[in-house]
């Protein structure tokens, strides 16, 4: 299909749905509303903007609807009612040639599908927008997925983004809400995310490390890579049976304890972003299943790890006192956090910051805890500071997103669903642990060999720079110095001061991966004593 006959396509679809309904027509130049003057003689739109839009999308076909998934992603931008609509998006397509599949595979691998399975299911299990999966046995007897893109799916995807940048650049020259949605940049998050997600190599790796994160866990399972059938184009993986998490029949057929399969969702939730900082972001209910055969404490199965999130350290920490801030309705401490995070301008007025946070928060916690949308809070609570210039963090962005996600699902699930009585002693200990001894001495563990080889080199950077403060000379000095440059007395001082430091941290420890506990006292005593001097050089 050329690009003008795709372009035509796509303005049936517009006019079919209505979605010229979307823009606030007064607010539109005059000769663009001229154009959209014969639309008054079109049929009213009958059915909600959201469900009109996911329709759309799925006329216009697999990248759409990938493109509506991911804005589905964005509350920060987009209203609630049109999330809700594109979260229900299905990546069901119809599926391309078997044989074609096949061919794929024996490219990618480099031998026959006799070769390389002992059983190979022609027939696909199921296909996506991106990529098909069949199932199939190893060699040695183990049960498997197999997943291979889809055929000159990139091709497809470079004319239609190129369609969706002309459109959302055209949007945001002539609409104001096209500017405050900064469609180019959604665009372009979708061009990289989807990009991303034809490498099936990184989508391994990402459940290769999460499922290291959770081995042995009771809460989580996910399935083994098989690494000796897996490159960038084809993904070989450990074959689960298990139950949708929204076949809530079949699971009270198994006596499942609702309230205990919530909570861990809940848990998991908070344990990949806090304690690992590696989080699935895309836990929609297609890639969630249920192990009942523990019914008392059932077990989540996790797949499709093409998107995963993490997030700065100083996120998670402000992150983690924010939502304890909030929880305490200390919305001064809520704008602080956000300045001292950088979320926001440190110039902003942080009591009209305070204001603006206590009336989106306060209506909110007058409903009981059980009814409160801690995403959705925190969605609200991010459009507030956008209005204070709150930049876009395109990992928190995501978060909110996955929380909004595990929340809605857990009270699917089992709707008295209170997720503040399981965050919240979570939160509290990890902040606890983390100034504990043992924290701070990973810390060191991971940073002492960098921190060693940089200590000779600070207290003269140290001297340089009050030298210039104290002649008014406010550059910058410069970034190293040579060790030869400094004088005889002061560098034996250095020298003296890092090899304590250094003896300090080799006795603490002497492998660099001794227990904590073991740690004797003398050594910290002598890396203080070795700071000091360096400190005092």
């Amino acid at each position: 299909m050329s690009r003008i006959n795709r372009l035509a396509s796509i303005l049936r679809t517009v006019t079919r749905y209505r979605l010229d309904t979307f823009l606030d027509k007064e607010k539109l130049p005059r000769s663009i509303r001229l154009l959209l003057v014969a639309n008054k003689f079109l049929p009213a739109a009958k059915q909600p903007r959201g469900e009109r839009l996911r329709h759309a999308l799925e006329d216009l076909g697999p990248i759409f609807i990938k493109f509506g998934q991911l804005l589905s992603t964005r509350p920060d931008l987009i209203p609630p009612d049109i999330c809700a609509e594109l979260d229900q998006l299905q990546d069901n397509v119809a599926p391309f040639d078997k044989d074609q599949f096949v061919s794929i595979v024996e490219e990618a691998l480099g031998d026959s599908i006799d070769n390389l399975f002992l059983q190979f299911d022609r027939e696909p299990l199921a296909s996506a927008s991106v990529a098909q999966v069949h199932a199939a046995v190893l060699q040695d007897g183990h049960e498997v997925v197999v997943k291979a893109i889809r055929p000159g799916i990139e091709k497809t995807i470079e004319q239609d983004i190129k369609l969706m940048f002309s459109m959302a650049k055209w949007l945001e020259a002539n609409t104001i809400d096209g500017r405050r949605m900064r469609l180019t940049e959604v665009v372009n998050d979708y061009r990289n995310t989807i990009f991303d997600e034809l490498n099936l190599q990184r989508e391994a790796a990402n459940a290769s490390m999460l499922r290291r994160n959770f081995d042995g866990s009771p809460m989580l399972y996910v399935p083994e890579v098989y690494w000796s059938h897996s490159n960038e184009k084809v993904m070989v993986m450990e074959r689960i049976y298990a139950t949708p998490v929204t076949d809530v029949e079949t699971l009270q057929q198994h006596n499942v304890d609702f309230k205990v399969l919530a909570e861990r969702g809940v848990e998991i939730f908070f344990t990949q972003v806090f304690e690992h900082n590696f989080f699935h972001a895309d836990m929609h209910p297609g890639n969630i299943f249920v192990d009942p055969s523990n019914p008392k404490q059932p077990k989540y199965l996790a797949v499709d790890c093409a998107i995963i999130g993490t997030l700065a350290e100083a996120d998670q920490y402000y992150l983690a006192r924010n939502l304890l801030a909030i929880f305490r309705r200390d919305y001064r401490q809520v704008a602080e956090l956000h300045v001292l995070s950088g979320w926001v301008s440190e110039n902003t007025n942080v009591g009209e910051f305070t204001a603006a946070i206590r009336t989106v928060c306060e209506p909110i916690f007058e409903r009981p805890l059980r009814e409160i949308s801690f995403g959705q809070l925190l969605v609200s609570l991010f459009r507030t500071a956008r209005r204070f210039d709150m930049e876009v963090q395109p990992s928190l962005v995501l978060l909110q997103k996955t929380l909004l996600n595990i929340e809605g699902l857990g009270r699917q699930i089992y709707p008295d669903l209170d997720l503040w009585a399981t965050a919240h002693p979570f939160l509290e200990r990890w902040l606890k642990e983390r100034f504990q001894p043992n924290a701070l001495v990973e810390q060191l563990k991971r940073h002492g060999p960098e921190w060693l080889e940089q200590f000779p080199q600070v207290p003269q950077l140290i001297f340089q720079g009050l030298e210039r403060l104290q002649s008014g000379d406010h550059t910058a000095p410069r970034p190293r110095t040579p060790i030869q440059d400094i004088k005889p007395k002061s560098r034996l001082k250095t020298w003296g001061g890092s090899a304590l430091v250094g003896i300090g941290l080799g006795i603490a420890f002497p492998h660099w991966a001794e227990s904590a506990q073991q740690m004797p006292v003398s050594s910290l005593i002598l890396a203080g004593f070795g700071i000091l001097l360096l400190l005092l050089r």
